[in-house]
């Protein structure tokens, strides 16, 4: 997992919906989101980008911090 800077919207229940995140200098808009799940790491939200490739989103509360986690596919077309 790498970090990144996170844009989200908070709705009136609290949740976190990620909007856009920037991974080694460059922005990343995001169209939409998917399966969101909790565990003992934090809120992790899968993402869909422009480039059709599917991002998972962890926020640690514990370091309020987001990371971004890549398939190997996804990764290698961001390089």
């Amino acid at each position: 997992m790498e970090p990144v800077e996170v844009t989200v919207k908070f709705d009136t229940q609290g949740q976190l919906t990620p909007l856009s995140f920037t991974w080694k200098g460059q922005a990343f808009p995001v169209d939409s989101t998917g399966r969101r799940w909790e565990d003992e790491l934090g809120e992790h939200v899968l993402v869909m980008i422009p480039i059709e490739r599917v991002c998972e989103l962890v926020y640690i509360p514990a370091e309020r911090r987001w990371y971004a986690r890549f398939s190997s596919p996804g990764a290698a077309l961001l390089s």
